[in-house]
């Protein structure tokens, strides 16, 4: 099935924009893995039309439920890459959803990795996108930082590369049967990145130490600054650069709410949802 919209990320912004959709006769469909950062909001007491504090789950629950009420379709699953083809083409781990447009979302990057040397080694060995470095390190040994479907997709593109890849779940225990079998996988947390010029090597806490070429970085969700990387939208630093209309420099693509920067707060980003919205509205009715 291909929607008039697809919008990446259930949070404030996402679902204040797909019922503004819906209410205007479009076929939406909302893709998020989780609440986002309302999840761990434990009491909210700044929010419009709340009297008493909220947890920050409860906002989002009522939201949800109100666009499924309105006929929005929402997806619990982590989108892991977008594509150009008919439109746009949003994957997921085992699914591909079509639409004419598509609003991003995701809320904040959450790709750094707290350990010695990431920052002062990031560009230099360290990248952040399969799709566009991957080709750079072909036959050299690499290490993939991440333990979710999004590490899972980068990892799939890096294989086509090389087959010499360590899997860095940093502390976490991935799924059985995420990662295929052959692919070493260490979970000890990270302690440092080595290198002076180039990133040499990775140590952790573990005291294992193993020298790579390079290392990719899939931590958490994908988020913003990792789908430009590879469709290309225009980027300020880790937000994406939106007009007055929230419109990215790439026709029938949107963005709202933390993703773009600003006040991080419920209120702008309910209002981001609502103005992307209607300039989706506009653009959908006038490229049916």
């Amino acid at each position: 099935m291909k929607y008039d919209a697809i919008v990446i990320g259930k949070g404030p912004a996402g679902i204040q924009a797909a019922v503004y959709l819906a209410r205007a006769g479009q076929s939406v469909l909302v893709i998020g893995k989780d609440r986002g950062a309302l999840e761990r909001a434990d009491k909210i007491e700044n929010f419009f039309g709340f009297p008493e504090p909220v947890a920050g789950f409860e906002i989002i629950d009522r939201g949800v439920a109100q666009a499924e009420r309105l006929g929005v379709t929402v997806l619990a699953d982590e989108v892991v890459g977008i594509g150009i083809g008919d439109g746009y083409e949003v994957k997921t781990a085992d699914q591909i959803f079509r639409s004419r447009a598509v609003l991003l979302a995701t809320g904040k990057a959450r790709s750094k990795v707290k350990a010695a040397g990431f920052d002062e080694l990031r560009g230099k060995g360290i990248s952040f996108c399969a799709v566009c470095d991957g080709f750079f390190f072909r036959g050299k040994s690499l290490a993939l930082v991440g333990s979710g479907e999004y590490a899972a997709s980068e990892l799939h593109e890096l294989r086509q590369f090389t087959d010499k890849i360590t899997v860095f779940t940093n502390g976490e225990e991935p799924d059985p049967g995420r990662f295929p079998a052959g692919v070493p996988v260490v979970t000890s947390r990270i302690a440092r990145f080595t290198g002076d010029e180039r990133l040499t090597g990775i140590e952790t806490e573990s005291g294992e130490r193993v020298p790579v070429d390079g290392c990719f970085v899939a931590v958490g969700t994908a988020g913003a600054a990792d789908f430009a990387a590879k469709i290309g939208f225009e980027t300020r630093g880790q937000d994406i650069a939106v007009d007055g209309e929230f419109r990215t420099n790439m026709s029938g693509l949107w963005a709202a709410g933390d993703c773009v920067g600003g006040f991080l707060q419920i209120a702008k980003a309910v209002s981001d949802g609502a103005l992307a919205a209607k300039s989706m509205i506009a653009w959908l009715k006038a490229n049916p």
